[in-house]
């Protein structure tokens, strides 16, 4: 992501005490070429828009389903990414370099928008950011017509080396399986999933009925296709935003 001028509003949180040693989650970052189609297709999916500030110089819309804000950035950037908040960045740099992760990138300075990244054993980019770049919206979010969110799936190569990669950083294994690597903290859930392909990382949502689910994306302009769960063989509801993000809907675990 391009660093820009500090912002001069937004309320950041109070230091990595408030999430961790990353900080507080802030948005799933997608590289959106033309940011106005994915964010009708998004919008069409029944995320509603957060407020956004004047931070970055390029284009930047943000969506949530009130739980999990996708922040999509005209700004070519290794996509997605997972982006946290974290005052401090030159401290939180430190204190992520005592881990023996190795930065990417490490951009501080008066005049500018600190930030940093580092990438997990798979490639998944990291960014911590020292303020917030939008505003949740007011009110209620009304649920969204694909479901809620319900985790990042990302493909992995060796399952112990990514459970221990993510646990450094704050993360809880959910579960013991072999192949699958469950992971959670507050603000986001990461599935990673043992396989030889190069499969791009997929947002999954939850919905309670799959049937209703695709008519009203239909009712949208939308084309959802019947499929399966991957993991678990469940029905599925699969598309795909116009800047390549595979969006699977599923319905809730037994």
């Amino acid at each position: 992501m391009a660093a820009a001028d500090r912002p001069a509003a937004g309320a950041p949180v109070t230091g990595r005490d408030a999430g961790g040693l990353l900080g507080r989650f802030l948005e799933i970052s997608i590289h959106a070429p033309d940011v106005p189609a994915s964010l009708e297709f998004y919008r069409s999916l029944g995320l509603t828009d957060a407020v956004t500030g004047d931070i970055w110089d390029h284009a930047y819309a943000v969506v949530t389903d009130g739980q999990v804000a996708l922040g999509l950035h005209a700004y070519e950037f290794p996509s997605p990414a997972l982006t946290w908040v974290c005052p401090g960045i030159p401290g939180a740099a430190a204190a992520i370099e005592a881990t023996g992760i190795e930065l990417e990138f490490l951009k501080t300075g008066e005049e500018r928008f600190n930030e940093l990244g580092f990438v997990d054993p798979d490639g998944q980019i990291v960014t911590l950011l020292e303020a917030r770049t939008f505003s949740p919206p007011s009110g209620r979010v009304p649920p969204p017509a694909a479901g809620f969110f319900r985790e990042c799936r990302m493909p992995v190569r060796v399952r112990r080396e990514t459970v221990d990669f993510w646990e450094k950083l704050g993360f809880v294994a959910t579960d013991d399986d072999k192949d699958i690597a469950a992971l959670t903290a507050d603000g986001i859930a990461l599935t990673g999933y043992t396989t030889r392909r190069r499969d791009l990382v997929s947002l999954v949502f939850e919905a309670l009925d799959l049937t209703a689910a695709a008519a009203a994306l239909e009712s949208r302009r939308l084309s959802p296709a019947p499929g399966r769960d991957p993991l678990d063989g469940g029905p599925a509801i699969e598309l795909t935003a116009p800047e390549g993000t595979p969006i699977l809907i599923v319905a809730p675990a037994d």
